[in-house]
Parts: structure tokens; sequence; C-alpha cells
């Protein structure tokens, strides 16, 4: 039994460790069932229930949900609009989420896969510094897709 200051008092009957609880307002609360003889510990069971919601609400509020964002392009995109998905990529990759870029090929495009490897590699090329590869080009279908996660943030805290 460990009583309600974290001291170990030793084996005790289970009778006296639910009066010493009683006698206190607090609960007697098993904490490792498998141990042998079980061990268990004198608290104030709602305070701890509490405790424990709390902590895992603060975590969630902690926590940065990742999200897959999309980017598609065909095979006979020009220039101009190459760019225009080019920066959407950056600007999510820079906000925290991942990207999924995919080339949509229509009818018998396909055959011509190389063209869209080269959009693919042309794109993670211009996105090196910001990210990594996590999945390599790869036909699925009729798109052929590749996934870019952002590259964690070096930021040093430095006392000037």
């Amino acid at each position: 039994m460990i009583d309600q200051d974290g001291e170990q008092v030793g084996i005790v009957p289970t009778n006296e460790a639910i009066n010493a609880a009683y006698e206190q307002d607090l609960d007697l609360v098993e904490v490792a069932a498998s141990a042998n003889p079980p061990v268990c510990r004198i608290m104030d069971y709602g305070k701890y229930k509490y405790e424990q919601a709390r902590n895992k609400r603060e975590a969630r509020k902690r926590q940065k949900t990742i999200q897959v964002k999309e980017v598609k392009i065909r095979p006979k995109i020009e220039e101009h609009d190459f760019n225009v998905k080019l920066r959407m990529a950056k600007r999510f990759l820079e906000s925290g989420d991942k990207v999924k870029v995919t080339v949509m090929f229509r009818g018998r495009e396909i055959v011509h896969s190389d063209i869209g490897r080269r959009l693919l590699d042309q794109m993670s090329e211009a996105l090196k510094d910001i990210s990594n590869i996590e999945k390599r080009p790869g036909i699925e279908g009729h798109n052929m897709i590749m996934i870019l996660a952002p590259k964690p943030s070096k930021e040093v805290e430095s006392d000037a």
C-alpha cells in the first residue's frame, strides 16, 4: 500500500487499507493489479480522473494535425500554370502540411508517363530546400502520384 504522500507503507491487509482510506476521506485505488501482492494507493480518485482528463486535453491542444493537401496537374501543363501550382505546393509545405502531387493522364496519355515523371521531378527539385520526398513518383491507375513532406524546421533559440 502507498499512502497519499506517495510513501510506501508496506503490505497491509485489505480491510485495514480500506479503513485507512475511509478515515482520511479518500479512496483506495488499485494501481498495479498484476503485481504480487497487488499495489494499492490512497488518493482522491475524482481529482485523479479530472487531472488525467485535463492533461489529455492539454496534449490535444499542443498536437499539430498534419493534413495532406493535393495539387493536380496534367502532362500538357503550360509553364505559368506549373509555376502557380508550384507556389501553391510551397505555401502548403510552409504551413506544415504534406503535399500530394498528382499528374492526371487521360486516355492514351498514360503511354507518355515519362512526361509525368519529368514534371514530378521538376516539382520536387524546385521544392527540395523545404521538403523531403515521402513517396517517390509512382503510377496508380491513370494518375502518377508523389507525396512531399515538409522538412523539420531548424529553429535554434539563442540567448543574445
